[in-house]
């Protein structure tokens, strides 16, 4: 998870929140798993969701792909 928050820029004092996650499982060569995080600000309120798609490949060298999206 730690490599999903430095993919996510949120300003001092923000949290980010484990809402879930979704695992697609394998298909073409990807193992594709996604997970929902929202960002809170100091007063708890959430100001932004994200969407991390978090895919790595089966075979040799494994290569692993991270993307965020952000809906507010």
């Amino acid at each position: 998870m730690e490599e999903h928050y430095k993919k996510i820029p949120i300003p001092e004092g923000h949290t980010l929140v484990d809402k879930g996650m979704e695992a697609k499982g394998s298909r073409k060569g990807q193992d594709t798993d996604i997970y929902w995080y929202d960002e809170l600000n100091s007063a708890g309120e959430v100001v932004a969701s994200y969407e991390v798609t978090d895919s790595m490949s089966v075979y040799p060298p494994f290569n692993r792909h991270i993307s965020v999206s952000k809906s507010s």
